[in-house]
């Protein structure tokens, strides 16, 4: 079957704009065959600095034909209705349609209309203009003086005005060609504004700049590499990546790992070639992560280390082959470089001379949110909290709140100004050179992880209290002014610091109930909140539970046990709620565990409908006299083990032993299946009726007691 090939050609598309954008258009164009009837067998969509380009594998050649059948009036209906039906129909006689018989509604006319197929050089077509004026562009231009209003000096013939063709960077030329493998593809006919599709596509700006005939995907990348493009961004990637640790390993270095910029300069060029620059040694006093961030955010190169230290060498990646092996390229980037290293290093050395505790005056003036007041109201809240969490954690107060009083300070520094990604570690730097504790200096730089999934928790108690500290105040403080995330909006990163706490618990196996701290935050909110001050807890308590069954599922658990567990009491120790639904887990795994569980809802059931029927919940005691099913004694063996039972799984929850408390569940199982074999639940005698209710409600109260079975799934 034939390919398709469309390819959009354009000024510098922004780098961070480039896979969003090929993803568009694959999503866009598929979706205009599939709509039209067209099913393709693949599809790959490719970006370079200046264009977007799309291949379409096993497109059929016209879209089925289609039958359809429409309803009409009924036989013997007025003239007015029949003519309706015969327009709509296409038909030009009544005669031309079916007569159906409905035992029901009586004799009415059915149309049977054929749709033919059409091209797919008609439907792409008719879709592609549309196709690109709608493009979802983040941010988008117009151009040229077709652009310009109607009626002035510099418009052109047919201007458009405001509503002419917008794109991110002016759209130059369109390429669209389709036919198979076999025979010369046809160029697909259509027009956007006044550019009009052919089978033309450019190489590399500057070293392959004429234009380049194409027929199908095959020869339009090996032509492009002729012309020095190399249309796959990943691949780009790859020999961005191969060439830089090349060069390095040859001069004796190490290339610094960092995939994310890998990504962002293969959408920079189009014809990678890896060169090597340097800077003075006297720069590499500007600690690593401050050099690091300069060359980086400034000139997108890659800084290099030997022997695990950074070294005063860099790598660049050019988007040509210069004439002088890249000399010129080289000296325009060590300038560059050499003064955005100039200005860190004044940063570096202004910041060191005034200490962290003497920037607090500043923060009085600065507001964190203009319903929570100043950083420094902040910053001593969080100072509070930390010192009160200290001995949970096994931290000393006094430490904990100079940690916390000190963990901001970084941001009024100048190097932080300049690089917002390095605060906290700055402050750690200038902590450290001040002859503070190493703990302290730690919690600084530690206190905002874990800030993604792969990062790692603070692991010192010191640094545990305040990274706590700082995520509960932030999340009590919001939820207090209402400020939660709604769907996918979470302009606070609330979500993050949620898991931020709740990983910080776990992975340190820390005893923490949030119960206890919460309220106490919450009191220093009271002039801001917006609501009752107990349901805003209990609401981000339920924001904790989502968050943690979003971590366990993360981690294959089952988020109903979750929600079985969280439905106890007071569950707002996160360590024994996962070990908890661990044990949980581990015992509905056994046979004992599907089986009772099948059994309490069966109890549970029968419960509900006979409390239902009589208006009242069965929690009375149970009379032992009453207990005279069938002789055998199902009764009262059931009563003993539900008695061992309660006392065994109330010891082993003290203990918090849950394994323990599972394995007393499963002495239940027994006379559980033995009563329901045996035993009928309602009997015609009203007091042994009751008296058995009140025994199957003692069968939820004890399994109720380690989780609410009822919100147990399958």
């Amino acid at each position: 079957m034939p390919d398709l090939l469309i390819e959009l050609f354009s000024e510098e598309i922004p780098a961070r704009m480039q896979p969003r954008a090929a993803d568009d258009l694959k999503k866009a164009v598929t979706d205009a065959l599939v709509e039209a009837g067209l099913v393709y067998e693949a599809a790959k969509a490719y970006a370079t600095p200046r264009r977007l380009a799309l291949s379409v594998t096993g497109v059929p050649i016209k879209s089925p034909d289609l039958r359809e059948e429409r309803k009409g009036p009924r036989v013997g209906a007025p003239d007015k209705a029949l003519d309706g039906f015969l327009r709509g129909a296409g038909l030009s006689s009544i005669d031309a349609a079916r007569v159906i018989e409905d035992p029901k509604k009586g004799a009415f006319y059915v149309a049977d209309i054929l749709k033919p197929g059409r091209a797919a050089t008609d439907i792409v077509a008719e879709a592609m203009p549309d196709i690109v004026r709608r493009f979802p562009w983040p941010k988008s231009m117009r151009w040229g003086a077709l652009s310009a209003p109607e009626g002035r000096e510099d418009a052109a013939e047919g201007a458009k005005g405001t509503s002419s063709l917008r794109w991110v960077r002016p759209l130059q030329s369109i390429l669209c060609t389709f036919g198979p493998e076999t025979e010369d593809p046809e160029i697909i006919p259509f027009e956007v504004d006044d550019i009009v599709a052919d089978n033309v596509t450019y190489g590399h700006r500057f070293l392959s700049p004429n234009p380049i005939s194409v027929r199908r995907f095959e020869d339009y990348v090996t032509g492009l590499e002729r012309a020095h493009v190399i249309l796959d961004a990943e691949r780009r990637a790859d020999i961005i990546r191969h060439d830089a640790e090349t060069l390095a390993f040859a001069q004796g270095f190490e290339l610094v790992p960092d995939d994310a910029l890998i990504k962002e300069v293969a959408g920079l060029v189009e014809w990678p070639v890896v060169l090597m620059g340097g800077f003075d040694a006297a720069f590499l006093d500007i600690p690593d992560e401050v050099i690091r961030a300069t060359i980086r955010a400034n000139q997108k190169c890659f800084v290099l280390r030997k022997a695990g230290a950074l070294t005063n060498r860099f790598i660049l990646v050019a988007n040509t082959v210069a004439d002088d092996a890249g000399a010129q390229i080289i000296a325009g980037n060590e300038r560059v470089i050499a003064a955005r290293l100039s200005d860190a290093k004044f940063f570096w050395e202004t910041d060191k001379a005034i200490r962290l505790e003497d920037r607090m005056p500043k923060f009085e003036t600065i507001i964190f949110h203009d319903k929570l007041g100043t950083q420094k109201a902040r910053i001593d809240r969080i100072a509070a909290l930390a010192r009160e969490l200290a001995p949970a954690v096994g931290a000393g107060r006094d430490m904990a709140e100079t940690a916390a009083r000190l963990s901001k300070m970084d941001l009024a520094t100048e190097v932080v100004g300049e690089f917002p990604e390095t605060q906290g570690l700055m402050g750690y730097y200038y902590a450290t050179l001040e002859g503070h504790e190493p703990e302290i200096a730690a919690a600084i730089r530690d206190h905002y992880r874990p800030q993604g999934p792969s990062d790692n928790v603070p692991s010192e108690s010191v640094a545990i209290a305040v990274a706590l500290a700082d995520k509960l105040d932030l999340l009590v403080g919001f939820w207090a002014i209402d400020e939660k995330p709604t769907g996918s909006k979470d302009p606070y990163a609330l979500r993050r610091a949620a898991l931020g706490v709740i990983r910080t618990v776990l992975e340190n196996e820390l005893r923490l109930r949030l119960s206890s701290h919460i309220p106490g935050v919450m009191a220093e909110f009271v002039p801001s909140l917006q609501g009752d001050a107990s349901a805003i807890a209990a609401d981000l308590l339920a924001f904790f539970a989502d968050r943690l069954k979003v971590q366990l599922r993360d981690h294959g658990a089952r988020h109903d046990l979750v929600d079985a567990v969280f439905a106890l009491p007071g569950q707002d120790d996160l360590l024994m709620i996962v070990r908890r639904i661990e044990a949980l887990a581990a015992f509905l795994e056994t046979d004992d565990g599907v089986n009772l569980l099948a059994a309490y809802r069966r109890a549970v059931n029968i419960l509900r409908i006979e409390e239902k029927k009589d208006g009242r919940r069965f929690d009375g005691g149970v009379d032992v006299a009453l207990m005279k099913s069938d002789g055998i004694g199902h009764e009262d063996k059931l009563f003993e083990a539900l008695g061992a039972a309660r006392g065994a799984v109330e010891a082993s929850l003290k203990l918090e032993d849950f394994a323990a408390a599972m394995q007393a569940l499963s002495a239940l199982r027994a006379p559980v299946d033995a009563f329901f074999d045996h035993v009928t639940v309602n009997a015609e005698d009203a007091y042994i009726r009751e008296n058995r209710l009140n025994l199957l409600n003692q069968i939820r109260q004890v399994m109720d007691q380690i989780a609410v079975f009822d919100r147990i799934e399958g």
